[in-house]
C-alpha cells in the first residue's frame, strides 16, 4: 500500500469554495468510511486543503479524486505526491496503511 498526499489549492474565491464545501465534506466522509483516506484539513492560510490517503495506485487515487466537488466543479488544483512510508512515531499507526 502506498501513502499519498493531496495538496488542494483553491483557484476561485472562498466565497465559490464555501458554495461546494457541504458536497466536498461528503465526499470526504465517503472515503472516509471506504478507508481510502487517514487525514484532511485546510492549509493555514485557507489557501486550499490537505488530504492524506492511501490506495494501491496513482490510478486508484485520480479515480477518487474525480469524484470530488471540488475538482468537477473547478475549485481546486491537485499536486500530488506519492511516498512509501519507512518510519512512523508510533508502530500503532500501521493500521491506517
Amino acid at each position: 500500500m502506498t501513502v499519498f498526499i493531496a495538496i488542494l489549492t483553491y483557484k476561485k474565491s472562498l466565497n465559490d469554495v464555501d458554495k461546494f464545501l457541504a458536497s466536498h465534506r461528503k465526499y470526504l466522509a465517503k472515503h472516509y468510511a471506504a478507508g481510502d483516506f487517514i487525514a484532511s484539513g485546510p492549509q493555514i492560510p485557507r489557501v486550499g486543503g490537505v488530504i492524506m490517503m492511501k490506495a494501491d495506485s496513482r490510478d486508484a487515487i485520480n479515480t477518487i479524486i474525480a469524484e470530488d466537488p471540488f475538482h468537477i466543479n473547478g475549485i481546486a488544483d491537485y499536486q500530488i505526491v506519492e511516498f512509501t512510508p519507512t518510519m512512523l512515531a508510533n508502530d500503532s499507526l500501521i493500521s491506517f496503511l
